[in-house]
């Protein structure tokens, strides 16, 4: 477990009321980082009979064809030759040096499942959960600034599969960190699966300076088979519109008589999410059964958005609903932002606050 400091000097654990976000500082040890690299628990019991292919869209179902076979091919001592013979490259007599792209790249828009088919591949894979390790981009680039490159390298090396979700590059030096990590891995035989909403080809496009990174960026592209899924939102599939924001009273008087509950200004918990690193967001959230906001507003600034978005991620994997006064979520970034190159995190923010507010609608009392 985490441990926790208070900025106000009162311990959240144990105070009368709502508990705070806000005064929430975790710090997470190193061994929890690895141990946790499994799937979250929204994720926790998906599987590929679980996953509901759209029947106008043959992608997913196709989807689910090829990771069910890759996932087959990652089991015993021949691993690393079922993998290669997947991919249509023959029998490897070296294989600590592959020939060809070795893991998957699911890409698609938000909403169409690709989560949920990322963990039901780790899910399938014959290997102890020792040797499969699931976490998100984020996740990832902090173990290797918690362990340091050499030692992530060894303790990833070991693994039959590397389970990456909401692979994004961000910056260059993200770039050239992950390229180096995954070509390093690869050389010793581990698997690679991502989600994205960008092709890895296209990864940074928008966001920094990419042609100036491009020898990386089609390095890392050349790990996987790009597996492109069609679809739309299924969080929003024929359900009905999501709730409009609630009262202050309302969400104040929720948060008081729902044990498990914290209560937060919204424009305050921004504030405080830039004193804490994205990697220990889910820490933050630790024991929580439901996030009351008050006073939801449009994010001022990017590094604000995007602190935002991770959060999002987080509460959607831990299934904590969000209960809200003030602006719809789909009110919370500009339509510069919605155009910009991080569009597709906002909209992915957008689609699962919008299904943590449906979430939260029995909280509040007629």
């Amino acid at each position: 477990m985490p441990s926790f400091t208070a900025a106000s000097g009162i311990d959240p654990i144990t105070e009368t009321g709502p508990l705070s976000l806000c005064s929430r500082e975790p710090h997470v040890p190193a061994d929890r980082l690895v141990a946790e690299m499994v799937p979250p628990p929204r994720f926790d019991s998906v599987r590929f009979a679980t996953y509901l292919p759209d029947p106008d869209q043959p992608s997913q179902r196709e989807a689910v064809g090829v990771l069910d076979g890759f996932a087959g091919g990652l089991g015993g001592a021949h691993a690393v030759s079922a993998r290669r013979s997947f991919f249509g490259f023959g029998k490897a007599r070296t294989p600590k040096v592959p020939a060809g792209p070795r893991g998957v790249y699911l890409d698609g828009g938000y909403g169409v499942g690709k989560t949920h088919l990322l963990a039901s591949l780790w899910h399938a894979t014959p290997a102890e959960p020792a040797l499969k390790a699931f976490g998100t981009f984020v996740e990832l680039t902090n173990l290797v600034g918690a362990l340091g490159f050499q030692q992530t390298v060894r303790t990833l090396s070991g693994h039959r599969l590397l389970c990456i979700d909401e692979f994004e590059l961000d910056d260059p030096g993200d770039t050239v960190l992950v390229s180096t990590l995954l070509g390093k891995l690869v050389d010793a035989g581990v698997a690679l699966a991502a989600t994205s909403n960008t092709l890895p080809g296209k990864l940074g496009e928008g966001r920094f300076a990419a042609a100036d990174f491009l020898r990386e960026i089609q390095g890392l592209s050349a790990h996987f088979r790009a597996l492109r899924i069609d679809g739309e939102d299924y969080r929003h599939r024929g359900l009905p519109k999501a709730p409009e924001p609630y009262s202050d009273d309302q969400v104040t008087k929720a948060a008081y008589a729902t044990e498990g509950a914290s209560l937060d200004d919204f424009p305050h918990l921004l504030d405080h999410l830039a004193r804490v690193h994205p990697s220990r967001y889910g820490a933050l959230t630790d024991g929580l059964r439901a996030v009351c906001l008050t006073d939801v507003r449009p994010v001022p600034d990017q590094s604000t958005a995007l602190r935002l978005v991770v959060l999002a991620d987080r509460l959607y994997d831990r299934e904590v609903p969000v209960l809200a006064s003030g602006l719809p979520f789909d009110q919370l970034f500009s339509e510069e932002m919605l155009k910009g190159g991080y569009r597709k995190k906002y909209f992915r923010a957008i689609s699962r606050l919008t299904a943590l507010a449906r979430d939260a609608q029995g909280l509040v009392g007629d």
